[in-house]
């Protein structure tokens, strides 16, 4: 009878409840069918494939990137380089009377020179270097060091006097010099040592005065290892002599920290 009684007292099922109910079996969330339905209704989730598509788009952004910065770091270097190789190739201009770098401060040995006198040139370098080996290996017999491989210059010689000139380039950053080195002689020896690096030597004179001649001159030779400019004589300088040493000279004007060298700066924007 209690029975009969809740049933009694259920409203009916109308259209309408039907609906709705299918609705929220459906996902649509109770609403009628319709275009609020349709909006309303649940949205497709991010699957683990659009996160992996997303994920390679963004590394090939990041390499698109990376390919840029060092195609464009290449291409910097490349310019730096080729800019260098002109330098070198173009080359400070020859110096001669006006103080220019000479020709064979530039140019190779026997480069626009006659065959026949680039032959001889040659064939006097081999004499040169021969007749140096031959001196080392008498130092060596008699247990000696000689005066240009020695950490120290030669005591043999004593500078009194010298008189520089210096002719500065500034459009090439090139000098040349001529230095008269007034010496007295100690002892007796046929070597002038003194110290000279990367420079061109033009010409060496040494005289002992006006009436008395010059002192020939048999041969000069750089010794790298002591940065040492060798001269050696045909004969000995006498002892209690005063002679003259003359050397005609040019080199680069150096961009670092040796010798003459030179550095600039920046004011208002202007490179001096």
């Amino acid at each position: 009878m209690a029975l009969e009684e809740k049933r009694e007292n259920r409203p009916p099922v109308t259209p309408m409840m039907i609906e709705e109910e299918a609705a929220l079996r459906n996902g649509s969330r109770g609403l009628p069918p319709g275009p609020w339905a349709e909006a309303a209704g649940p949205r497709p989730r991010t699957t683990e494939r659009h996160i992996a598509v997303h994920k390679r788009l963004v590394l090939g952004f990041a390499v698109s990137i990376l390919a840029l910065l060092a195609v464009t770091m290449i291409a910097v270097l490349l310019s730096v380089r080729f800019e260098e190789c002109g330098a070198a190739a173009d080359g400070p201009p020859r110096a001669g009377g006006n103080g220019s770098l000479s020709g064979t401060a530039r140019q190779p040995p026997g480069a626009g020179q006659p065959p026949d006198r680039s032959e001889e040139e040659a064939r006097g370098g081999e004499a040169a270097e021969e007749e140096k080996e031959e001196e080392e290996e008498e130092w060596q017999r008699r247990r000696e060091l000689p005066p240009w491989a020695r950490p120290r210059l030669p005591r043999h010689l004593r500078p009194l006097h010298y008189n520089l000139m210096l002719s500065a380039f500034m459009e090439n950053f090139t000098f040349s010099g001529e230095v008269n080195v007034q010496l007295e002689v100690h002892n007796a020896s046929r070597y002038i040592v003194l110290h000279a690096h990367r420079m061109h030597i033009e010409a060496v004179r040494v005289a002992e005065d006006k009436l008395a001649g010059g002192v020939r001159v048999a041969r000069t030779f750089f010794y790298p290892q002591t940065q040492v400019f060798v001269v050696v004589l045909n004969r000995s300088l006498e002892v209690q002599r005063s002679y003259n040493l003359k050397i005609i000279y040019n080199a680069l004007i150096e961009n670092e920290l040796l010798g003459f060298f030179r550095s600039s700066y920046v004011l208002h924007g202007e490179r001096r």
